[in-house]
């Protein structure tokens, strides 16, 4: 199904945690043909042993999105809420 979708990738950050490596990705995603709607997506992986995601609705919601993830995670900010569906 991978092959089927077109990754455009937005930022990627690694932090380094007591626990172990925090992976932060942020990307679109859409489905190979063209002219395809893009979703955006953040995805950590390397917290508590599970993914989490969120998803944006636009591409400066994806960056802004990343930045505030990444504010969360270091202690900077709270926990970013999900775009609205």
């Amino acid at each position: 199904m991978l092959d089927q979708m077109t990754l455009y990738p937005i930022a990627d950050d690694v932090l380094f945690a007591p626990g172990g490596k925090v992976v932060i990705r942020t990307y679109g995603v859409a489905p190979a043909a063209a002219g395809a709607a893009v979703s955006y997506r953040t995805w950590v992986t390397g917290i508590r042993d599970q993914p989490r995601y969120w998803h944006w609705c636009h591409f400066e919601d994806a960056a802004a999105g990343h930045r505030r993830v990444l504010e969360w995670l270091t202690g900077r900010g709270p926990r970013p809420a999900q775009a609205p569906a």
